[in-house]
């Protein structure tokens, strides 16, 4: 005789317990993360549902979201009933709601502090596991024209050229700019580096008349002013 579950299968639930109903009754805002991620998965295994296979995919990433997105594909394998089909669901899952975090908010299409560049910049450099360099584009009344990215790798003159920021400018017509770039070691201290490209940025921009009005060093869950922190060059 083969092995009973040692759980109640989700089939075995009442309907308006079960995700994919609760769903479809009361809506996705209704569910908690790990109800969604269990429709995401479709089953379990033959002892564990796809409820508590979630539960414990998110435990092992701190019940965090932005955690479970930094999974590779490998680490999401290594749960028992996690195989590559699930793995890259889940992974796609997660870029359609960084890709969708990155869309610019109306609420943010004016930039009044270096928190509004930070919640602008976090979904497109918070989580990434290399260094890129961005610019915002502002007019007379930092309202954002554009954002832009500039270069990969590390902060560096040979990788960051005051030439092409200063051209995209001109043509966005912009007046104002904040520079940004991410620490994927969370690390907020500016680097000496850091501070020679901004100072080099700057001064460029004033025989243009564009003002930098900061730079702004980004990681999954914080940010560092250098405006702030008074020591814009």
């Amino acid at each position: 005789m083969p092995d009973l579950p040692s759980y109640i299968s989700i089939k075995d639930w009442s309907q308006e317990d079960r995700p994919r109903e609760k769903l479809l009754k009361k809506g996705a805002s209704a569910l908690s993360e790990v109800e969604l991620l269990a429709i995401l998965l479709g089953s379990g295994t033959v002892s564990i549902s796809a409820v508590d296979l979630s539960r414990q995919i998110l435990n092992n990433a701190d019940n965090s979201l932005q955690q479970l997105g930094l999974k590779s594909l490998k680490e999401l394998q290594k749960h028992k009933g996690i195989g590559e089909a699930k793995a890259i669901t889940i992974a796609a899952a997660m870029e359609l709601g960084r890709r969708r975090a990155m869309e610019l908010p109306e609420k943010i299409t004016r930039i009044s502090c270096s928190d509004d560049a930070f919640k602008l910049l976090q979904p497109s450099l918070g989580e990434l596991k290399h260094e890129e360099f961005w610019i915002l584009l502002l007019d007379n009344s930092h309202k954002v024209l554009d954002t832009h990215q500039l270069s990969k790798g590390g902060i560096t003159a040979t990788h960051v050229d005051t030439r092409l920021i200063y051209r995209k400018a001109i043509e966005m017509g912009a007046v104002a700019l904040i520079l940004a770039h991410n620490h994927p070691s969370g690390s907020l201290k500016p680097s000496a580096p850091d501070k020679h490209i901004t100072q080099k940025i700057q001064e460029a921009g004033k025989m243009l008349d564009i003002k930098v009005l900061d730079h702004v060093i980004v990681t999954a869950r914080d940010f560092y002013s250098f405006a702030d922190n008074g020591i814009m060059p």
